[in-house]
């Protein structure tokens, strides 16, 4: 697998990453597990069989089995080898108030540093921005962490296009390690929301990693509209088991992109889900590192066939213009 520069890191890729936030994660309202222990290794066995080394997770995902799990299989690797983000702020696992003070934000670097037996992270995301707490103050705590090492790169998720903007200020003005990379949600169907944030990114040259980059499995083409306002889904899928889900993913005009990555999928006999992916590959003015949340090794092995996939111009387009 040939590797990106992901902006101005200087960290080597693979060009899609591996997303964990299924690991230990229960759904409240049926009890199931996405992704188990045993599961969750396999994956990462896949992923590295492959040729993967970017492995993003969170200090919140499975309650915290996501970074232990990750911890136990990294104990069988070599450390350097790998690319490893995790998130801290919105999630539930703060020994204090949870925010981005000072007391915090060194409190959760620490203990996904213990959980995941490492003794730096390759890039620290702000997992979203606290309103409450000067962006300078917790800056100036990363850039802390990044001088003693435990710490290499700081990144922001999601956030409004304004407040990136304002973080990045702060860190030139106060000679603070700035963001080079983010991450927010941006699909093939998710675009309008994020529209100036992604100018934002282009502007200042920070690397991209959308989450949920398969619009919550719904770019895979699994799903089928049947009657008026029904589906059809697999299964275990997220569709059968998360009662959010059609809210939140099955507007209209998902389905319009969706019957063209349809079209071109046919045309390329390339798979809906690796159309998907190579629509975000193929952005030239954003480095895009899509971020996957394969549940099974075959499911991880179709998405990756996405670096193979070379659309025209025409295609691409012709997606792009699906939503309008």
């Amino acid at each position: 697998m040939e590797y990106v520069r992901l902006g101005e890191t200087g960290l080597e890729v693979s060009p899609i990453a591996l997303g964990t936030w299924r690991f230990g994660m229960e759904h409240e309202e049926t009890g199931i597990v996405e992704t188990g222990r045993e599961e969750a290794h396999e994956l990462l066995d896949a992923y590295a069989e492959m040729g993967g080394n970017f492995v993003d997770t969170a200090n919140g995902y499975g309650g915290g089995d996501s970074e232990r799990w990750i911890g136990e299989w990294l104990d069988d690797q070599d450390r350097e080898d790998y690319v490893i983000a995790s998130k801290c702020y919105w999630s539930d696992v703060s020994r204090f108030q949870e925010n981005l003070s000072a007391k915090n934000v060194r409190a959760e670097v620490e203990g996904s540093l213990e959980k995941l037996d490492t003794g730096y992270l390759d890039i620290l995301y702000l997992h979203r921005f606290d309103d409450e707490t000067p962006i300078e103050k917790t800056l100036r705590t990363v850039d802390d962490l990044i001088s003693e090492g435990k710490v290499h790169h700081v990144g922001l998720s999601t956030a409004d296009a304004w407040k990136l903007t304002k973080g990045l200020w702060k860190a030139d003005v106060n000679n603070y390690e700035a963001f080079t990379v983010t991450q927010p949600q941006y699909s093939a169907v998710y675009r309008d929301p994020v529209a100036e944030y992604l100018d934002v990114c282009e502007d200042q040259n920070l690397a991209v990693c959308p989450y949920s980059p398969l619009h919550g499995g719904f770019l895979t083409g699994k799903y089928e509209r049947v009657g008026d306002g029904e589906i059809e889904a697999p299964d275990g899928s997220r569709g059968d088991i998360d009662e959010h889900f059609e809210d939140w993913y099955l507007k209209e005009d998902a389905w319009d992109v969706l019957e063209e990555i349809r079209a071109v999928a046919e045309e390329t006999g390339a798979s809906p889900a690796q159309i998907s992916l190579a629509w975000l590959l193929h952005h030239e003015a954003l480095t895009i590192v899509p971020i996957i949340g394969a549940r099974t090794p075959e499911q991880l092995e179709e998405n990756l066939g996405a670096v193979d996939v070379e659309l025209t111009d025409a295609q691409f387009e012709r997606i792009d213009a699906a939503m309008d």
